[in-house]
């Protein structure tokens, strides 16, 4: 494997997957994700999609923005817009980029996110049960599914919670969801 930002963070899952020692059997049982599919995402011959990096995140204890802080370079104060890491997710079109310059040890982030029409992400569990997010609407339409509830989100609307259950992302169109997430870790 190279040093592209993928690559790196194909070989982050790894070292997580080792460093508690576990087996991908047991990866695979904890996570959901067959054995099969997590050898091949550790090989680099699949992507990961946003899915899978969910419930690999809630296995591992940590929100996918802290996943990815973790996969970037060197820390910093400034990140210019060409250097923020961005990630698609190859299922459903799902564009995320890390605006927070990557920093372990401090609590919040900002993560843009931009859904295609029509695209709908499950987020079965938290990766960290209790987070404080604020998801702010740039333009688009939202339906954001968050304790049983689906909150329909334009441009400016903002909502906040904590995240303890399932999520659901749909973009219902005709224009791709286009929104900022604040992830606030205690």
């Amino acid at each position: 494997m190279g040093n592209s930002f993928e690559e790196r963070l194909l070989r982050r899952l790894a070292t997580l997957r080792e460093a508690r020692a576990l087996s991908l059997e047991e990866l695979a049982a904890q996570s959901g994700i067959s054995r099969a599919t997590l050898s091949r995402l550790e090989r680099g011959e699949t992507s990961p999609t946003a899915d899978m990096l969910g419930k690999l995140c809630a296995v591992y204890g940590m929100p996918m923005s802290r996943l990815i802080a973790e996969v970037e370079q060197a820390p910093v104060q400034l990140i210019r817009r060409a250097e923020q890491a961005e990630w698609q997710d190859p299922a459903t079109g799902f564009v995320r980029r890390m605006v927070s310059p990557p920093a372990r040890g401090l609590a919040a982030e900002l993560v843009e996110g931009r859904l295609p029409p029509g695209a709908i992400i499950d987020y079965p569990q938290p990766p960290v049960r209790g987070l404080e997010q604020h998801i702010w609407m740039l333009s688009g339409v939202l339906d954001y599914t968050v304790d049983g509830a689906t909150h329909r989100l334009q441009a400016g609307d903002c909502l906040r919670f904590h995240l303890y259950g399932a999520t659901r992302f749909a973009c219902p169109g005709p224009e791709p969801a286009h929104y900022l997430i604040t992830i606030c870790e205690s």
